[in-house]
């Protein structure tokens, strides 16, 4: 499990992050939701320690992440961040292998290779593997990415805004397969995303950051409210129930 404990960070004299604490555990996906600017792509920031905390402790497996040899850290935490500029060519193959430096420190084994193959099957990216990352459209370089991240092997995996841009057909697909790390991994799988519909669809814990304080966490059925929300978004919701998956109308 990772524990977050009144994180918070300061940019100048404001706090984007206030005191924020939370958990995230194996075998489940958490989605962070909240307005642009609520902070959070900074709490996943601190909590993979790319970014310092100005307070609070972060912990993995009861270990402070400042204690951790990177490493290591490395072994046990994958982070897909935000913004993915890559300057040199790639297949998807040579991008996927990345995810294997912790261990091979860029000379692949056998069983470097075979954990590279799995990954490229769980992700259906055996047909293209081969094609350079500028040959292929959004939604397909961001799941070469996150074979990359599937082939690093870690318990915990953070994805931040992993559908930007995409179109319905490749959320969809990047979404269910969050759900298959989570469950069919044991993975402790965190999201940071917009749309809260996917969120509802797709996540077992809900957390919701507004003004940099995360102002409630839970369970879909108690974060998707329509009163919740509103007060989050400061907008209208309804919300509908269908198949069993709670969803939101805007108005």
């Amino acid at each position: 499990m990772i524990k977050l404990e009144n994180l918070t960070k300061y940019f100048g004299q404001s706090a984007v992050v206030k005191k924020a604490s939370a958990e995230f555990e194996k075998g489940k996906v958490t989605s962070i939701i909240g307005p642009n600017g609520a902070g959070k792509s900074t709490l996943l920031s601190m909590a993979s320690r790319l970014v310092g905390k100005d307070e609070g402790q972060v912990f993995i497996d009861c270990k402070e992440i400042a204690e951790w040899d990177s490493k290591e850290l490395a072994k046990r935490l994958a982070v897909l961040r935000q913004a993915n500029s890559i300057t040199m060519r790639f297949t998807v193959r040579e991008m996927i292998s990345f995810g294997r430096f912790p261990y091979s420190q860029g000379k692949l084994t056998e069983q470097d290779q075979i954990i590279i193959n799995q990954a490229i099957e769980y992700l259906d990216l055996v047909a293209i593997q081969h094609k350079y990352l500028d040959e292929l459209s959004g939604g397909q370089r961001q799941l070469a990415f996150i074979a990359m991240v599937i082939a690093q092997d870690t318990d915990y995996v953070f994805l931040d805004e992993p559908l930007n841009n995409l179109d319905i057909k490749h959320s969809l697909q990047i979404m269910r397969n969050v759900g298959r790390l989570a469950r069919e991994m044991n993975k402790a799988v965190v999201v940071v995303i917009h749309d809260i519909n996917f969120a509802a669809c797709y996540s077992d814990k809900i957390i919701a950051l507004k003004k940099g304080q995360i102002v409630v966490q839970g369970d879909v059925e108690s974060v998707i409210q329509a009163d919740v929300l509103e007060s989050i978004y400061e907008t209208p919701f309804n919300i509908i129930e269908r198949d069993g998956k709670r969803m939101c109308t805007y108005y």
